[in-house]
């Protein structure tokens, strides 16, 4: 039986377009909402409206971590979602917070605010590019998901903005040109945690909270949260604050577990022979 040409032109057009599921486009979605969000914080840094420009970047922080969330929920992870995610990373949370501080404050001391702002978007590409190899390295133990290597391109964002907190806070910090190198100073240190491998606190150990806990738990978010919504940058100083403090602690129980697991790899008799060499007694002629 021949098929009509429209049926057949249908069924070659299917064949060169294949329907792809909700599942997978919401996520993306999101990554793209996640991406508008950065690219309007610029536009509100361009036109000085710098505390719109700080809630769009936290608004993308937000997106950026339910995007892959939703993606693993609703089983519609994708390649093409992956390196989607890591283009918006780059653009929500290196491009847009450097060029945030450089209209701020950084252009005080032209060329070396800009260095600043070129080292922490590049510092932001490295980190997303090494996040990207090594999330597919199958030596890795499984307890390394409770760490990240550097700090976080969204965290190294919300942190590095915190000269821009201070000034729009109640302390109201002046934005001057005597203060513009210490601001310099600080924005590359946040590169450099983010470029270095220093490790931190992921968060993905935090499981279910238990029974007993579930109302206090509840209150303190909702008490974060609208506190949050009442000091915003006060918050954000205070959460940029103790993001910092989690630093020496995440480094002391990384490398705790790194030598459990290198205590653990040693063969059972390795220790006693080292033991035994080391009280041996010497044979010589003289012995």
């Amino acid at each position: 039986m021949a098929m009509n040409p429209q049926g057949a032109s249908r069924l070659l057009a299917r064949r060169r377009f294949p329907r792809v599921p909700v599942r997978v486009i919401l996520p993306n979605l999101v990554t793209l909402l996640a991406l508008c969000m950065g690219l309007t914080a610029i536009r509100f840094a361009f036109e000085d409206r710098y505390e719109h420009a700080v809630i769009a970047i936290m608004v993308a922080a937000v997106l950026d971590a339910l995007d892959g969330r939703i993606a693993r929920a609703l089983r519609g992870t994708t390649r093409f979602g992956a390196e989607l995610d890591s283009l918006a990373d780059f653009i929500d949370f290196g491009v847009a917070p450097a060029l945030i501080l450089y209209f701020w404050g950084l252009h005080e001391i032209k060329g070396a605010g800009w260095v600043a702002a070129l080292v922490f978007a590049i510092a932001a590409a490295l980190r997303l590019a090494r996040f990207n190899v090594m999330i597919d390295d199958p030596e890795k133990p499984a307890w390394h998901a409770n760490f990240f290597t550097g700090m976080p391109a969204p965290a190294g964002a919300i942190v590095a903005l915190m000269p821009l907190y201070l000034n729009l806070s109640v302390l109201g910090v002046p934005n001057s040109k005597t203060l513009a190198p210490f601001y310099i100073a600080f924005v590359v240190g946040v590169a450099l945690l983010m470029a270095s491998r220093i490790p931190h606190y992921s968060g993905k150990s935090i499981g279910r909270v238990p029974r007993e806990y579930v109302i206090f738990v509840l209150f303190v978010v909702a008490a974060l949260l609208a506190l949050l919504a009442t000091y915003p940058m006060e918050m954000l100083i205070a959460l940029s604050l103790a993001w910092l403090a989690t630093i020496p602690f995440a480094i002391r129980d990384f490398n705790a577990r790194t030598a459990a697991d290198e205590a653990a790899r040693k063969p059972a008799g390795a220790d006693a022979a080292e033991e035994q060499d080391e009280v041996a007694p010497t044979t010589g002629p003289n012995a």
